[in-house]
C-alpha cells in the first residue's frame, strides 16, 4: 500500500501534539498556548481511525485466523508497552511530581496521578491484561488511567482487536457501519457514564471510519460517507471539540491521493511517524522524571522550571523513544516479518 505511506508523518505530528498537550499544563506557558494543545483526546481518535484501516488489512493478512492475528498484535504492543509501564509504575512511587509545582492546576491533575492507587495489584492485574479500559469506574476507579496514562488507548485498541478478531468480517463496509450504530445507540444509554473513555463503544465511531476506508481503498465506497456524518454528529453530540477529528481524518485521507499530501513523506515526519508508539507512550514518564527531578530545586522560580522542563523532558522523551524502536520494537517486527513470510504472500501488507 505505497499510497498509504504518508500516514507515518500523520502519525508521527498526532504523536507530537499529544506530547506537548501532556508537557504544557506543567508549565508557565500562557493560557492560549495550552488551549491550542488541550485536545488530545481529540488526536487519539485519530489515532483510532488510523488503527481501523491499518487493522483491516492486518487481519486479511492473517486470512482471518483469531489466535494468529491476536499474537501477532500482542508482539506489536507488548514489547514497547511492558517496559515503559514498568518504569512508569516505579516512577509513581516516587510521590506527586505537582506537589512542588504550584502553579499547575486542574488540567496537569488531569493528566499526572499523584501517586500509585491503593489497592494497587489489581490495578497491575488489569494493565498486564490491556483489559484496564473496561473496568467500570464503580469496579475500580480510574484504572483506566492510574498507571500509564497514555495506555488508556491501548486497552481500547486491544478490545477494538478482540472484536474485529472475533467476527472476523467479510464485508467491511457493513461491519463499519454497525460498529458506527454502537458508537450512537452507546452514547444515548444512560449507563454510559459508568465506563470511561476507554471503553470500546465509547470511540467505536472513529474505528468505523478507519474500516471504512480501508473498505473504499478495496472498492466498498458505500460506507465511507455514511461513517464520516455519522463520527461527526456523535462527536458533535459528545462535545464540539469531538467532531473535528472526523474532518481532519478526510484531510488525511485525501492526502494520500493529492500532490499537496507530499509534504507529509518528508524523512523527518516518516521518522517520527516510526517512532510514534513509544513516542506516545513514553513522554508521560519522561516528564514525570523531569518534574520530580526539577521540581523540589525550582519551585520558587516557574519561569526557569518552565524552560528547563521542556526543554530536558522534550528531549528525554525522544531520546527514550528512539532507543525503544531501535533497540525493542524495530527488532520484534523484523522477527514477526521473519515468521510471516513463509506463510503470507499479499499486495495488501502494510
Amino acid at each position: 500500500m505505497e499510497r498509504l505511506k504518508r500516514l507515518d508523518g500523520a502519525r508521527g505530528l498526532l504523536a507530537v501534539y499529544v506530547m506537548l498537550g501532556h508537557a504544557l499544563p506543567l508549565t508557565t506557558a500562557p493560557l492560549w498556548a495550552q488551549s491550542a494543545f488541550r485536545h488530545g483526546q481529540a488526536a487519539v481518535d485519530l489515532f483510532f481511525a488510523l488503527s481501523g484501516l491499518v487493522i483491516a488489512f492486518s487481519l486479511a493478512r492473517h486470512g482471518g485466523a483469531f489466535l494468529p492475528f491476536m499474537a501477532a498484535r500482542a508482539r506489536r504492543l507488548f514489547p514497547v508497552y511492558l517496559p515503559v509501564l514498568a518504569a512508569s509504575i516505579a516512577l509513581a512511587a516516587l510521590g506527586d511530581p505537582l506537589r512542588h509545582i504550584p502553579w499547575a492546576g486542574t488540567p496537569a491533575r488531569d493528566i499526572m496521578s499523584p501517586g500509585l492507587p491503593v489497592p494497587l495489584w489489581p490495578h497491575i492485574l488489569a494493565h498486564l491484561t490491556l483489559l484496564h479500559g473496561i473496568i467500570p469506574q464503580a469496579v475500580l476507579p480510574y484504572a483506566y488511567v492510574t498507571l500509564l496514562g497514555p495506555a488508556w488507548s491501548l486497552s481500547t485498541e486491544w478490545q477494538f482487536y478482540l472484536l474485529i478478531a472475533l467476527i472476523a468480517p467479510r464485508n467491511l463496509g457493513a461491519f463499519a457501519l454497525a460498529l458506527l450504530a454502537l458508537g450512537g445507540l452507546w452514547h444515548g444509554l444512560p449507563y454510559a457514564a459508568l465506563f470511561s473513555r476507554a471503553f470500546l463503544p465509547d470511540a467505536a465511531p472513529y474505528f468505523a471510519l478507519g474500516l471504512a476506508s480501508a473498505a473504499w481503498l478495496q472498492g466498498e465506497r458505500r460506507a465511507l460517507m455514511p461513517c464520516l456524518i455519522g463520527a461527526c454528529l456523535t462527536g458533535l453530540a459528545a462535545s464540539p471539540d469531538k467532531a473535528l477529528p472526523p474532518l481532519i481524518w478526510a484531510a488525511i485521507f485525501l492526502a494520500q491521493h493529492k500532490n499537496w499530501g507530499a509534504w507529509l513523506e518528508t524523512p523527518a515526519l516518516r521518522y517520527l511517524g516510526a517512532i510514534s508508539y513509544p513516542l506516545y507512550l513514553v513522554n508521560e514518564p519522561a516528564q514525570r522524571a523531569t518534574a520530580l527531578l526539577l521540581g523540589p530545586a525550582l519551585q520558587a522560580h516557574p519561569a526557569l522550571f518552565s524552560t528547563l522542563f521542556m526543554a530536558n523532558s522534550l528531549a528525554l522523551s525522544f531520546i527514550l523513544a528512539m532507543l525503544l524502536h531501535k533497540g525493542v520494537e524495530r527488532p520484534c517486527m523484523r522477527g514477526r516479518e521473519k515468521l510471516l513470510l513463509p506463510i503470507i504472500a499479499s499486495p495488501a501488507r502494510q
